[in-house]
């Protein structure tokens, strides 16, 4: 006999495989680091204090020679059980190394494979974690100091459950918001202000303006109300039109348009700004990340500049960063954009200049 058609009725069940997980962290201090590395050969290695995550108790081991000889020039970290227990327990490791601030490195983040640990001792673990050679020419070491986090993720045992059958037949479809926003941004219906832009025209919807940034909210509904005066036209003659164009496409939605590599290194720089002024926090950040994928010898100056006047440290440090090796450096100075530094930033010039000097002293001492 056929199965019924959709809603006859006919009784219905489900179950569900459930797999959880147990996730505990841990965060190690090496305060010493050069004591460890004479005193500990290849293989030998320090042990954390014992902590616990999914009841179970762990810890990590540190080998500042390498784990064994193929890693010798490696720092090589692990993760051990530490009691003995009934059942074998699935867990897998992920280490990060992170700055003295105790932010995520992340080209320094790695995981192991999910493992069984079934003994006491057991360990699995990164045999060339960070290479000894590029931490200590870092800013990752300070005061004879590094930090490593662990993250233990504990797999329990997959299980089978009753659940209750709603919606057996219904098939209900993602949702489709991001999809109206958009279609918003291309009609303009409903949209009740106008911003003149360097002599172009652009229409929006105030409300979704005031959601996406506090500074268009103070404006266009706050105590400024800047519009109001002004017949629902606000004027803006200190940003380029397509600039504009872009920043009101982020806020519709979420993400920016397709672009040319070059293209979008520019408009990159214009949006950092335009983000700032608007407190768009999430597109400042997404301008930084696309300056930093693109830091060359053109573009460090500026993009320096940039991130002073902007309050972006991650994407300043990265450009300080570029700048530490010589052959970058010689080049760059050689550039107008380098001139516009040293005349428009003498602070951050000066700022610079002290990091590099300090960063040659530590090569030279060490080597």
């Amino acid at each position: 006999m056929p199965p019924p058609e959709s809603g006859a009725g006919w009784p219905r069940s489900a179950s569900a495989i459930v797999g959880e997980t147990v996730t505990g962290h841990h965060l190690l201090y090496i305060d010493g680091y050069s004591r460890t590395k004479k005193e500990l050969p290849t293989g030998k290695s320090f042990k954390s204090r014992p902590f616990r995550v999914g009841n179970r108790s762990w810890r990590v081991n540190y080998y500042p020679n390498g784990q064994t000889s193929k890693y010798a020039e490696f720092i090589s970290i692990f993760l051990h059980l530490d009691e003995v227990v009934a059942a074998p327990v699935k867990a897998q490791a992920v280490f990060r190394l992170l700055d003295p601030a105790g932010k995520l490195m992340h080209s320094h983040s790695n995981s192991t494979d999910l493992y069984e640990y079934s003994v006491s001792g057991s360990g699995y673990g990164i045999g060339d974690f960070v290479k000894r050679e590029w931490l200590e020419e870092s800013d990752y070491l300070l005061d004879d100091c590094i930090q490593i986090s662990c993250d233990v993720i504990i797999s329990e045992e997959l299980r089978a459950e009753d659940r209750i059958a709603l919606g057996t037949f219904m098939a209900v479809p993602p949702s489709d918001l991001s999809q109206h926003l958009a279609n918003l941004f291309t009609t303009k219906d409903g949209a009740d202000v106008t911003f003149h832009v360097a002599g172009e025209t652009f229409k929006a919807h105030r409300f979704l303006l005031a959601t996406r940034s506090l500074v268009f909210k103070a404006e266009l509904l706050g105590g400024m109300k800047e519009s109001r005066a002004k017949g629902d036209c606000i004027r803006i003659d200190d940003m380029l039109p397509q600039v504009f164009k872009t920043l009101l496409h982020f806020v519709y939605n979420d993400l920016l348009p397709e672009m040319e590599e070059q293209e979008e290194v520019v408009m990159a720089q214009h949006l950092l700004e335009a983000a700032d002024r608007y407190d768009m926090q999430r597109l400042k950040l997404i301008c930084e990340d696309k300056l930093c994928r693109h830091l060359d010898v053109s573009t460090v100056a500026t993009t320096l500049v940039l991130s002073e006047q902007h309050n972006c440290q991650g994407l300043k440090e990265a450009c300080i960063e570029f700048l530490k090796s010589p052959d970058a450096l010689e080049a760059v100075m050689k550039t107008d954009s380098f001139d516009h530094l040293t005349k428009s930033c003498p602070a951050l010039m000066k700022e610079l200049m002290f990091k590099l000097a300090t960063f040659s002293r530590k090569r030279k001492s060490r080597t």
